[in-house]
């Protein structure tokens, strides 16, 4: 977490954006030296009654890339967030009118390409699921690939664990929507398996070019949308031959187009983002 100044906030200038219903705060670090700390984020999440899935800090900009840091609304800080990416994007590209923006979150540097009616493509970069290390899981003994879980074996089947930037681990299921993913997904975000916990996905797949999921973001709860979640389904998808490689996951409010460049593990992901609402929060 970076923390520029120990400098009280009475009143912070911020936005609201979503993508596909997956709610943000973006607060911009730019030009004052603002400290973020877990309890800021704990009350603009309670006292201020404004929901979000994630909190996004803009940072001052390292030559033409713009860095952001990601912040769960448990006040943890995440390594990843496609959907927030996106939007950060379009803000940005708003400001200076550039339809190329670069975007920095944790050590990735993210290319996003602005398009008309506020749709946004963003490459996610290299994706992880061959070694236990890159998820992270617990230990070498396991597989990421075929992860067993004893209270999930005889519905479900095994997991398959898939790093865009943060961890998930996927289930295939017949329908996604019947899964009670408030019960199951504390239980498995949390697992042992897991030291850095894990976002759960349930995912329906439709036909070869179309999937329906189902989404518990770790610190988060569930959420209408998860951007990185589309992207790690895909891959598991196309890695069990269950779909192609180009294909719509379906959420409530639409759709993201994944594509997942097998050869060389990159994934890119299209959709639409909301208006950018000015909203004051008072801390």
């Amino acid at each position: 977490m970076n923390k520029d100044t120990n400098q009280s906030m009475a009143q912070i200038n911020a936005y609201k954006m979503n993508g596909l219903g997956n709610n943000f705060i973006i607060i911009d670090r730019r030009k004052q030296s603002l400290e973020i700390k877990k309890e800021t984020i704990l009350k603009i999440g309670g006292q201020n009654n404004i929901p979000f899935d994630q909190l996004i800090v803009m940072e001052k900009k390292e030559g033409n890339v713009f860095p952001i840091t990601i912040f769960n609304p448990d006040g943890i800080e995440v390594g990843a967030c496609g959907n927030g990416s996106r939007c950060i994007a379009y803000l940005i590209s708003n400001e200076n009118k550039n339809k190329n923006i670069l975007i920095k979150a944790d050590k990735r540097v993210l290319t996003a390409e602005i398009y008309d009616n506020k749709m946004v493509k963003i490459d996610m970069g290299i994706v992880k699921y061959k070694n236990w290390k890159d998820i992270p899981l617990k230990d070498k003994n396991l597989n990421p690939n075929t992860l067993s879980f004893d209270f999930l074996d005889k519905v479900y089947g095994d997991g398959i664990c898939v790093n865009v930037g943060n961890p998930h681990v996927i289930f295939f299921t017949s329908n996604c929507e019947k899964i009670n993913i408030k019960k199951v997904g504390p239980s498995i975000e949390c697992h042992k398996y897991f030291p850095q916990r894990v976002n759960v996905t349930f995912a329906e797949v439709i036909d070869k070019n179309n999937l329906k999921i189902n989404v518990w973001e770790r610190g988060a709860g569930q959420t209408k949308a998860c951007g990185t979640a589309a992207c790690a389904t895909v891959v598991a998808a196309f890695l069990k031959n269950f779909t192609n490689n180009n294909c719509n996951v379906h959420f409530e409010e639409g759709i993201l187009k994944i594509n997942y460049e097998k050869k060389i593990d990159r994934v890119y992901m299209t959709g639409p983002v909301s208006d950018i609402e000015k909203i004051n929060l008072e801390v």
